[in-house]
């Protein structure tokens, strides 16, 4: 995965160099498989996951990575070192871009929380207010994350930034590019050791546009997991 930016296409031709981020979702976990909620129980990667995460860092060992910046949570810091071991860059550990707390259907799958709490699900499915009994809600994790980014965007301006994350805070920064509602976070599939990338740009002097752009270069992009042997775990909900 390249770091060169090539022209937008349909969109402005002159935005100046941008803040590369490549997101990439952790290995597999025991969780994976069977796409039960995990959200802030701190398991590791499986065996399977591991070598995930050592594919995704031979993939990105080529894009130019500044800076690798990690979830606190112990999949996503496994998934970071084997990339700053394919990379050499250096790791930073940001606490707001770990997973959502998931509260009382934590290691639940979809289905046995919805027997469980029906009305509380159908409400967290319509809202990005509501919450899991003991949760966090989507509105909540779209703050600390979006104030995540801002750190990341004022300290390593114009750098290509490796952003080691989770199913929830990658939709979320996807939704916050695209300028799309949270309820397009249910419309986007994100598999375990995927990659994505948006670019993000500054405001141009004297625009007056009010606000920076942002590009989405990719999204769920797992060619490097396509060897014999390799597994994908799809998860069409958030984890």
């Amino acid at each position: 995965m390249s770091a060169a930016s090539p022209g937008l296409g349909w969109g402005p031709g002159s935005l100046g160099k941008p803040t590369a981020t490549v997101l990439l979702r952790h290995g597999e976990t025991a969780l994976s498989p069977e796409r039960r909620f995990a959200g802030r129980a701190d398991i590791p990667l499986t065996k399977e996951g591991v070598r995930q995460a050592s594919l995704a860092g031979r993939r990105l060992a080529g894009a130019g990575a500044d800076i690798i910046i990690s979830s606190p949570l112990r999949r996503a810091r496994q998934s970071a070192q084997a990339v700053a071991e394919a990379t050499g860059a250096p790791v930073a550990v940001f606490d707001e871009f770990a997973e959502a707390d998931f509260g009382a259907w934590e290691g639940l799958s979809f289905a046995e929380a919805g027997e469980k709490w029906p009305a509380e699900l159908a409400a967290w499915l319509r809202s990005p207010d509501a919450s899991p009994p003991g949760g966090e809600s989507f509105a909540m994790v779209a703050l600390r994350v979006t104030a995540g980014l801002r750190q990341v965007l004022a300290a390593y301006r114009h750098q290509t930034v490796v952003l080691v994350s989770h199913v929830t805070p990658i939709k979320t920064l996807l939704c916050l590019a695209l300028l799309a509602p949270p309820e397009a976070m249910f419309r986007m599939n994100l598999d375990v050791a995927s990659v994505c990338r948006v670019d993000w740009f500054e405001e141009e002097p004297g625009s007056g546009a009010g606000s920076g752009s942002a590009v989405v270069r990719s999204l769920n992009d797992v060619a490097h997991l396509q060897e014999p042997g390799s597994r994908r775990s799809a998860s069409p909900r958030p984890r």
